[in-house]
């Protein structure tokens, strides 16, 4: 038995959560995810709320998460694009980049440090937006086609939306590698290094950490593999058929995260 699966939540002092499925859903707070929330900050315990949505900035995430009924200050949000600057930062300060996305990306690699431009970019940054640009998308095949470095936020080939499905950075990305042969690095979830960059943030050791998530491809996958105690909640994608198809299963199952509440 693995170190993880001899924790139990009570043991967990820093608590990573996926934020759609897991604490809302459509816009509206999952019961409990409110009341989750207040016991971490009533029992002082460093949590943050991730996400593979790099559209928006933490501000932007806070105000919506608020209007859905989740009190979430603007420092316990960490997204693909935060990661994604951070990773950047570290590999090249003072980059110079050309950026398919939304405010989120981009601000997060002006923070960085990073000059954001389409002359001769060290890199082909592609984050999440919902007016994708045919000329953008050539532009960035011709730069990486002339030596800029690929990256993507995330791999989701879809995003959710009230119609349905949206085409989503993983399904652009995988345009721009059919046109020009060439594989991104993705930094967002499944890859571990998005919770790395998170426990790195509060302060957080993997011991005594724990991430829940709502699909076992990223969120459970990716916790595992950084050595996190996981938790899967039934509140979203994955759902209690699907997890024997995975050759890896969660710590722990639960119907949804108020059933956390009193083991915390």
């Amino acid at each position: 038995m693995s170190k993880a699966q001899n924790r139990q939540p009570a043991d967990i002092e820093c608590w990573l959560t996926d934020m759609d499925g897991v604490l809302v859903h459509e816009n509206k707070a999952v019961p409990g995810a409110a009341e989750l929330i207040q016991r971490w900050v009533d029992t002082s315990k460093r949590f943050l709320v991730l996400t593979n949505n790099s559209i928006f900035t933490p501000r932007d995430l806070a105000a919506r998460l608020k209007a859905s009924g989740l009190e979430v200050p603007e420092e316990n949000l960490w997204t693909s694009a935060l990661a994604t600057a951070q990773f950047l930062k570290s590999q090249m300060p003072h980059g110079r980049a050309f950026v398919i996305g939304e405010a989120g990306l981009t601000t997060a690699l002006h923070e960085a440090g990073f000059i954001l431009t389409d002359q001769n970019p060290d890199y082909v940054v592609l984050g999440e937006t919902r007016s994708y640009s045919f000329e953008a998308i050539t532009q960035a095949i011709r730069l990486i086609g002339n030596g800029a470095r690929f990256i993507c936020t995330n791999p989701d080939a879809t995003g959710p939306s009230r119609e349905g499905p949206l085409p989503a950075t993983g399904a652009v990305a995988a345009l721009i590698t059919k046109a020009t042969g060439r594989e991104p690095y993705i930094v967002g979830k499944p890859n571990p290094m998005m919770f790395r960059s998170a426990m790195n943030r509060i302060e957080a050791h993997s011991e005594t950490t724990a991430m829940i998530g709502d699909r076992m491809d990223t969120d459970i996958i990716a916790g595992m593999e950084a050595g996190l105690h996981t938790v899967l909640v039934l509140t979203g994608i994955t759902q209690p058929e699907h997890i024997d198809a995975y050759p890896f299963r969660p710590d722990q199952v639960m119907n949804s995260v108020a059933d956390l509440i009193s083991e915390i």
